[in-house]
């Protein structure tokens, strides 16, 4: 495919934070971000065109809780449908034919039997929906991504694949312990990435949970298991509290810094997660 001969040939910029943007600039404090792609779209096509200026090269849809299983926690589960076509259609008016746009898919909230309530395939269906729906609004590519249980990446994956050829992103969320980079559920990072490559991921990798510093190290593990393209997007390093407020440590220069070596030992993908802003990004396409 042509994105992924582009890929192979000079790699992909992505975009960063999507919630900590909108929240800045007018989300209501009690709703899901993907409310705003029913009333407030104005304010998401402000941050994508802050990445697109910033020098992204694939921007990705808010609808990181999209889907409907999600949905319903927040009383969206009808909107669907809606919620997602709208959201890659925000995306694609700023993208234009220009970039990317990547239909963003994130956790559902449940746990898998045996350890919780669903059936795979009601997870699979789940994602199935999801994707059709972002793919139909615009999407050039479906990113799965801050999967921490093999199980239900693997379901997701199978249920976007049963929806669309479009080239399909997967990232887990790994976390260092004394056994090396683990999901909080046990998963190891090449049994898990080379299982989601099997089933037909163009592209596996990781994202949050650990910020650039320890990405670097998680990518060269990556790097030396994989050799497929692969991608990552660390958050601006361990969130910390300051009276109310969240903050992320690591300012644009010294993730950018680890951002361009990630990129120089061979990881083709790279792009920001939580904490990131398109000063982050912009830093990372000057340094690359």
């Amino acid at each position: 495919m042509e994105i992924l001969q582009k890929i192979k040939k000079s790699g992909l910029l992505f975009d960063g934070a999507m919630g900590t943007m909108l929240i800045e600039k007018g989300l209501d404090s009690d709703k899901v971000s993907e409310h705003c792609n029913l009333h407030q779209q104005e304010i998401v096509k402000e941050v994508h065109q802050a990445y697109l200026n910033a020098g992204a090269e694939i921007l990705t849809t808010n609808t990181f809780g999209g889907s409907r299983l999600k949905l319903a926690k927040a009383g969206l589960a009808d909107k669907t449908e809606e919620i997602n076509i709208n959201a890659a259609k925000i995306a694609r008016e700023i993208a234009k034919d220009n970039i990317l746009v990547a239909g963003d898919i994130g956790p559902s909230g449940y746990m898998l039997q045996p350890l919780g309530v669903k059936e795979p395939e009601e997870i699979s269906d789940n994602y199935a929906e999801q994707a059709e729906a972002l793919i139909n609004g615009g999407a050039d590519v479906i990113l799965i991504e801050t999967m921490f249980d093999l199980n239900e990446i693997l379901a997701a994956l199978k249920g976007v694949k049963s929806v669309t050829d479009v080239p399909v992103f997967t990232t887990m969320t790994f976390e260092k312990k004394p056994q090396g980079f683990v999901t909080v559920m046990g998963n190891q990072v090449e049994e898990s990435l080379k299982k989601l490559l099997d089933l037909g991921a163009d592209i596996v990798g990781a994202n949050c949970s650990i910020g650039s510093q320890e990405m670097v190290e998680l990518a060269k593990e990556i790097r030396r298991v994989i050799d497929t393209p692969i991608m990552v997007q660390p958050n601006a390093g361990m969130p910390e509290t300051e009276g109310d407020q969240i903050i992320y440590p690591e300012d644009a220069d010294v993730f950018s810094d680890n951002m361009a070596s990630i990129k120089n030992f061979g990881v083709e993908v790279i792009g920001g997660c939580c904490g990131t802003a398109p000063q982050y990004i912009e830093k990372i396409k000057n340094k690359i």
